[in-house]
């Protein structure tokens, strides 16, 4: 017991002295190492950019525990960081500077079922709101308008083409790509649309995007992008579809190329009005795939 006791102070001290013996790596590397970390929000600590986490095993490097963690190159998470939300991350470890933090983060908020429900910003979405007319640039160079898809079900989600991060946009995409293939089998497939919005308006123009695009539906593909298409707008109008759906992001000052964000998903009925609103990525493209198939089979 004393030891463990021990061990337990001085892995407060400096997590990655604690964690040596698990990593297996010299504490003079200056590599910055990175890993996958999940868990459960025990408490934000906005002033000093900290959050407690009560995560799972963190795969080569530590056991499961609870413990805090400084937050970095995301401010906009303490925007959305709360008490039971499940949130998955990069955990970064530099060991010769003896330093660690999260950054990457992906947020999922937990209901929990023992508190009154919120009352929605009747301003944002939420199941129920009916979504803006928006107007965006799709990969073909077409203005359209979200009244354009007035008598499809539709989901929406959030990308950037340069994203590196395989939990993040890749995720994303292979989601909404492979929904889109499932829809295209299914007998709602005139009732179906998919939409993937770029908030990288500078680098991301339409011919970027259809190249991004079809690299997800496959060289060899004859399917077009009839059932799930990937849009751009300006500055301004990506940012305003983004707050109104919840989504954040900002670019990383660490590297101008990369953009630090939130994950954000919403299934919109053929009315207009949205259904639900999804946050990160625990979800698959079967999942997608099937409330949409609910939802363009039950509102006529």
């Amino acid at each position: 017991m004393r030891n463990k006791f021990l061990a337990l102070i001085i892995f407060s001290v400096s997590l990655v002295s604690a964690c040596q013996n698990t990593s297996n790596e010299p504490n003079s590397s200056s590599e910055v190492k990175g890993y996958k970390l999940k868990g459960k929000v025990i408490s934000v600590d906005v002033a000093n950019k900290k959050v407690e986490v009560e995560h799972e095993n963190i795969v080569g490097y530590m056991d499961a525990m609870t413990m805090k963690f400084p937050v970095r190159n995301a401010d906009w998470a303490f925007q959305e960081l709360a008490k039971d939300a499940i949130i998955e991350a990069t955990l970064k470890v530099d060991n010769a500077k003896g330093d660690y933090w999260l950054e990457e983060i992906g947020i999922s908020v937990a209901q929990n079922p023992n508190l009154p429900a919120s009352t929605p910003n009747p301003d944002f979405a939420h199941a129920g709101k009916e979504v803006p007319n928006f107007s965006l640039t799709n990969q073909d160079g077409k203005r359209f308008a979200f009244k354009d898809y007035r008598g499809k079900t539709l989901a929406v989600t959030f990308i950037y083409s340069r994203c590196p991060l395989p939990e993040y946009c890749v995720k994303m995409s292979a989601n909404f790509s492979d929904a889109a293939k499932i829809v295209e089998q299914s007998e709602v497939k005139d009732k179906v649309r998919l939409l993937s919005v770029s908030f990288d308006p500078k680098t991301d123009t339409p011919a970027k995007l259809k190249e991004y695009g079809a690299g997800y539906l496959g060289k060899d593909s004859n399917r077009d992008f009839s059932v799930w298409q990937l849009a751009v707008g300006t500055d301004d109008e990506v940012r305003k579809i983004a707050e109104f759906f919840g989504l954040r992001y900002e670019t990383d000052t660490a590297d101008k190329t990369q953009i630090n964000h939130s994950l954000r998903t919403a299934i919109i009925d053929p009315n207009g009005k949205i259904v639900e609103i999804i946050a990160g990525n625990d979800w698959t493209a079967g999942d997608l795939a099937g409330k949409l198939n609910v939802v363009a089979t039950k509102v006529q």
